[in-house]
């Protein structure tokens, strides 16, 4: 995932231009777990426009520039949050492209000649 939340614009996903140095680690993992939970909770609301926010990313996170590597008691819990980003960004992609395909159906019935319509000729014998 990337830092930021899909509301109000499709760049606010990225931590490219956000200051982390001189952070803790535990307080970096909290903000990336709070941001997976935001777009877990995206997917749930079913808000196209969010989902698709959220897919329109300009710029992948860029990692802390700290002085200390990830301490090992963290290690744990780091794994933890990458395998629920990857599931996350997987359900993402799925519903993103579920969305573009609705979209296209609905493109081709728009656009297809209208159907004939039967009508009845009540003619005396």
């Amino acid at each position: 995932m990337t830092a930021g939340s899909p509301a109000g614009s499709d760049a606010g996903l990225s931590a490219a231009g956000s200051d982390m140095t001189g952070r803790q680690w535990p307080e970096v993992l909290d903000e990336l777990e709070i941001q997976v939970l935001e777009a877990e909770h995206a997917l749930a609301r079913s808000r196209a426009e969010e989902i698709a926010a959220w897919g329109r990313r300009a710029t992948d996170w860029i990692p802390p520039s700290m002085v200390s590597p990830l301490p090992v008691e963290l290690r744990e819990r780091a794994a933890r949050l990458l395998q629920h980003q990857l599931a996350v960004a997987e359900r993402l992609v799925e519903r993103i492209i579920q969305s573009q395909r609705q979209r296209d159906v609905a493109a081709r019935m728009s656009h297809a000649p209208s159907r004939p319509v039967a009508s009845l000729i009540d003619r005396g014998i």
